[in-house]
């Protein structure tokens, strides 16, 4: 990776995520038979204003995609080649936006761990890491993806960016939590990773 690991950290906001990850023990989701394994990246970059940016991506419209069209974070299922699901999280991370963590980058740790709700959904467990890229990565998308963009990391701690939005899916329509980021609703799996998130930015302990 070019550039020192320690000058990427060099933020409050990171030096507080990094030690929370570092002594929080994430809590693992019950395995009741061999379900799927997925795992997402949440990528935060500092630029050079100094506003912490968070990385989303919208899903391309996909018969295939259960979450097709969807606000989400980069990732998707495990891959027989894949020896950790860190790496599914960098390897997906690299295919969907052509940000290479690896490279760029470090992974400060994992996130709790989580399963779909919504029982229409596939069985399938997804792991979060959280990552910190250089200020100057570039995007280049991949056909899975239409469009990926940055927020303000600050976004979800204003009041006025969580809302309950109407959203359909498979057929159905009913009202979810939400944020609103960069004019997307952001819901589902995708927000509470986000909740999980936004807890651990404001600890201030």
């Amino acid at each position: 990776m070019p550039g020192d690991a320690n000058t990427l950290v060099d933020h409050p906001t990171f030096r507080r995520l990094s030690h929370a990850l570092a002594t929080r023990p994430p809590i693992l989701a019950p395995d009741d038979g061999a379900p799927r394994r997925a795992a997402v990246a949440i990528v935060l970059r500092r630029t050079a204003d100094d506003v912490v940016e968070l990385l989303l991506i919208k899903r391309s419209e996909r018969e295939d995609d259960p979450w097709s069209g969807h606000v989400a974070l980069p990732g998707g299922r495990r891959d027989p080649s894949d020896v950790t699901l860190q790496d599914t999280a960098i390897r997906e991370t690299r295919e969907e936006t052509g940000i290479d963590v690896t490279r760029d980058g470090i992974v400060l740790g994992m996130l709790d761990e989580l399963r779909p709700r919504t029982p229409t959904l596939p069985p399938i467990i997804v792991t979060p890491f959280v990552a910190i890229v250089r200020h100057d990565v570039t995007i280049e998308t991949s056909d899975e993806v239409a469009v990926a963009f940055w927020v303000a990391l600050a976004s979800l701690e204003d009041p006025s960016l969580t809302v309950e939005s109407e959203v359909s899916a498979r057929g159905s329509t009913w009202r979810v939590p939400s944020y609103l980021l960069g004019g997307h609703i952001v819901w589902g799996m995708t927000e509470r990773i986000l909740r999980n998130l936004q807890a651990l930015v404001g600890n201030r302990e």
